[in-house]
Order: C-alpha cells, then sequence, then structure tokens
C-alpha cells in the first residue's frame, strides 16, 4: 500500500469546499450566560448521568446500488462503457442527513418528486463508509482503506457525493445534502459532461433560474457595502448568499434564523444578507470592487443558502448544504468566540463541545 504522502489532491481535479450537511455533533456557546454549555467554564460533576446523543437515523441503501471490489479504476472505466459516471455516495453510521438524501432522491420515483430513475439511468453508485476499514484501489499507484481515503480528499462532511468520469477524475463533488430540485441539477451538470466547458457554480446560474423566493427580511441583518472597512472593526462578519432560485431560503429562515438561540448569535455578528443574482457594487474584504453576482462565483459556491464567516478578513468556515440548529449554533460560536485560535476547523471544535454537554448529563439533538 503506497504511502497516503504521495497522494496528489491535485490529480484529482476538485476544489474542497467547506459547506452542507454535517454528521459530527456539535455543541453549544460560550456566548451564551448558561455556563454549561461553555468549553471556558464548564464543571461537570461526575455523579451526572451522561446525556445521550439523539436524531440519528439508520441509513439503509437501494439494492440497485453496485455491489462493488472498490476498485474505482474499474468501476469509473466500466460507468463509462455504458455512457454512464460513477457516482460515490460517502456516508457515516447513524448520518441523518445522508438517509434524508438516500430517501429524498434515491429512493423516491420522479413522479413523486424524487430522482431514482434518473441516477439509475445514468450512473453506477457505489458507497463507502468515512470511518470504513475496507481497501479501496483509487487509482494505479494509491491503494488506501475507506477511511484514509476520505482524509485523503478531505471529507469531512457527509453525505458527500464525487462523480468520477471515465478517467477516474473527480469531476463534481456535493458536501451535504441536497433537495431534489437541487440535486437533479448536478446530476445534469455531470451526465452532460458540461464540466468539460464550465463550473458548476456556472452552470446552476444559468440553468436553474425560475423564481421559487423573494428575499425575507431579519432584524439582524446589516448594510454593508464596503466590506475591507467593515473586517477593520473586531466584530466577525457573516455572509449569507440567497436569491429567487433559493428553494430552501424561506424553511431556512423559519426553522434556523428564527430561533431563538440563533437569533441571539447573530448579533455577535455583522451578518450581510446578498442577493447572489445582484450586479450591484460592493467591495470584498481585499479592497477589490465586486458584486455579489461575481463575488460568489469566485468562491465557487453552488448551494443556496450558503453562510460563509470571515473574521479578521479571512474566511474561518462556510456552510454549503443543509445544516439544523444544533449545528448551525455550534458553527456561529465557533467563529464569534474565536475558537479558530485554538481548532483548525469547527468539527474539531464541535467534539470537544459534545463531550463537555454530554458530561454534563444534558441530551443532544442532531436533528432539531
Amino acid at each position: 500500500m503506497n504511502s497516503l504522502n504521495n497522494f496528489s489532491l491535485k490529480t484529482l481535479s476538485f476544489t474542497a469546499f467547506l459547506l452542507v450537511a454535517i454528521c459530527y455533533i456539535c455543541a453549544a456557546s460560550s456566548v451564551f450566560a448558561d455556563s454549561t454549555t461553555s468549553t471556558k467554564t464548564t464543571t461537570t460533576d461526575s455523579a451526572v448521568k451522561p446525556g445521550q446523543i439523539l436524531g440519528g437515523a439508520d441509513i439503509e441503501f437501494p439494492n440497485w446500488f453496485k455491489e462493488s471490489f472498490l476498485d474505482f479504476r474499474e468501476d469509473a472505466a466500466e460507468a463509462a462503457e455504458n455512457d454512464k459516471h460513477m457516482l460515490v455516495f460517502a456516508d457515516l453510521k447513524g448520518c441523518p442527513y445522508c438517509a434524508k438524501m438516500l430517501e429524498d432522491n434515491f429512493k423516491t420515483a420522479e413522479k413523486d418528486g424524487g430522482n431514482m430513475e434518473f441516477i439509475k439511468a445514468n450512473f453506477d453508485s457505489i458507497h463507502i463508509n468515512i470511518k470504513g476499514s475496507r481497501d479501496i484501489a483509487f487509482n494505479e499507484k494509491t491503494e488506501v482503506t475507506e477511511q484514509e481515503l476520505a482524509k485523503a480528499l478531505k471529507v469531512l462532511y457527509t453525505p458527500t457525493l464525487l462523480f468520477m468520469n471515465a478517467n477516474n477524475k473527480v469531476v463534481a463533488r456535493l458536501n451535504g445534502y441536497r433537495t431534489p430540485r437541487e440535486f437533479k441539477t448536478v446530476l445534469n451538470f455531470v451526465k452532460d459532461k458540461a464540466y468539460e466547458k464550465t463550473d458548476l457554480a456556472s452552470y446552476r446560474s444559468e440553468n436553474l433560474n425560475d423564481a421559487v423566493y423573494e428575499l425575507l427580511p431579519n432584524q439582524n441583518f446589516a448594510d454593508i457595502t464596503d466590506f475591507k472597512k467593515a473586517s477593520e472593526q473586531d466584530k466577525p462578519i457573516a455572509l449569507l448568499f440567497e436569491d429567487k432560485t433559493c428553494g430552501e431560503c424561506a424553511q431556512f429562515h423559519k426553522d434556523i434564523l428564527a430561533k431563538p438561540e440563533i437569533d441571539k448569535l447573530m448579533k455577535a455578528y455583522n451578518f450581510v444578507r446578498l442577493d447572489a443574482l445582484s450586479d450591484k457594487q460592493i467591495i470584498d474584504f481585499d479592497g477589490n470592487k465586486t458584486t455579489a453576482k461575481d463575488w460568489i462565483k469566485k468562491l465557487g459556491i453552488s448551494y443556496r443558502p450558503a453562510l460563509v464567516l470571515y473574521a479578521e478578513g479571512e474566511e474561518k468556515a462556510r456552510v454549503t448544504g443543509l445544516l439544523k440548529t444544533f449545528h448551525m449554533t455550534e458553527l456561529l460560536i465557533y467563529v464569534a468566540d474565536k475558537e479558530y485560535e485554538s481548532y483548525t476547523t469547527w468539527l474539531e471544535f464541535g467534539k470537544v463541545y459534545q463531550e463537555k454537554i454530554l458530561k454534563s448529563g444534558k441530551d443532544i439533538d442532531i436533528w432539531k
């Protein structure tokens, strides 16, 4: 087995986004007055019964998923011979986002709003577990376990979906859950080999333009057009990208932004909502003139709503997929409390929070 030190991500032809739906367990914040939810002030009574993780889901893959020997070279070539692409579904045991992705897209017929028939006809689907131990022959130079491959590909979230062409190159990648409407756009992007001419973000803008949403107000939204100047303040900045094509934005406002704990955390930010289709001039963090339309394209984001968090003029975290309240809380805390000074990613930070909350006797519901 070759060393992962020789593994070149560059040959995989993808950009590793830090986005989407997350199945790592996150926790509450030291921004809150309740010190039992803070990594900085929590005290634990050893006699307290540990809390439990709630909201997990059993994952059952459709029986039409390919029974693979996990030689990706052969799988990709075989798919191409049948005028298909290979689709790799990376999951994690108990992941509710994975279960929902499978149920809504892979198990639901097109007549009922899903994508099942389209996927079966155009893709050879294979699943791997990011903590699994099965051996995978990724290419001629790389043979690794499922877990090692996930690490090499920087798969931090589940589900993560990788689309491979005939040469076993990653031509598209999704981090997190997608609704059938959004996912169908990605499937068409790969099926039609549009990746040979354009990127996914541009393709979405050109092909998913029906108006399904009117931008909703929020009392916490700040009106900022000069982000370089705003970054000089000792306050983090949150960029929320939405537009009229966003089928999930109204629900995002209702289920996430309207929650009291999220509302409180938003006040710790200069929280700015940008219309991703706007041509209005703004100034980015580097002092360059741009527009929200060009900015989101430069960021390579193909999902709405998308949330990108900045502090000290630098991006610290982003979400480009479905996120429930508990995980959103942890994400906002990570940047607001400057936990990035101690933890490389907010997922690492979340693990610490998880442990402390559970030790305090509180339950964690990851699907609220």
